[in-house]
């Protein structure tokens, strides 16, 4: 549960994260200003908080119950889209212009430009950043053991409850963090090490 929770936050984090982080570089005041809003309102709450009004509150306003895997993800995949957005928009700032610009002589619309063009080379330059979010996200799906979900922390907490013994399922709950952490972030490391020599070639 915790590695599905993982997976769908961060693979709708990065789609929320990449329309938002395009929509802050926006011409138009009113979509940059709600794409703002947006990125300050998630990046300055806590995420317990973000899960709690997605899984007690949002109910009352739609009137139905919304089951506990599904406001988990909605939650963290929001909560991921914010930092995902600065992330990319940090990463097309730091495309030179000149790129964007050619693009516009070659004839193509601006939207052209950004996605085949611009939005390539940003994802060269956030790659290292978007490891660390889906390392982070990984850990922080441990929040969710709140809303009584069997992951990997809730396991931990419900046998040392059942037992009395603390040491043994929260070390070994570190341990296969730690073992899911450490192989993905040196895989990111190999990809982008690889995408280096590609541009020295």
């Amino acid at each position: 549960i915790t590695l599905e929770i993982t997976a769908l936050s961060v693979g709708l984090g990065l789609l929320i994260g990449m329309f938002v982080g395009v929509a802050k570089l926006s011409d138009n005041r009113l979509i940059r200003g709600l794409a703002s809003v947006y990125v300050d309102c998630i990046r300055g709450t806590p995420l317990l908080v973000q899960i709690f009004l997605v899984y007690f509150a949002l109910p009352q306003i739609i009137g139905h119950r919304i089951d506990p895997f599904v406001a988990a993800v909605g939650a963290c995949s929001i909560n991921s889209g914010a930092y995902v957005a600065e992330i990319f928009r940090a990463g097309i700032l730091a495309v030179d212009k000149g790129q964007a610009e050619a693009a516009r002589s070659l004839g193509l619309s601006k939207w052209q430009s950004m996605r085949l063009v611009v939005l390539p080379q940003a994802v060269k330059n956030v790659l290292p950043a978007l490891a660390n979010e889906m390392v982070t996200m990984v850990k922080e799906s441990s929040i969710c053991s709140v809303l009584g979900m069997a992951e990997l922390m809730f396991a931990a907490k419900t046998i040392a409850g059942s037992t009395g013994i603390s040491l043994a399922p929260y070390t070994l709950a570190a341990l296969v963090y730690f073992c899911i952490n450490y192989p993905a972030s040196k895989g990111i490391e190999a990809i982008e090490r690889r995408m280096r020599r590609g541009d020295k070639q």
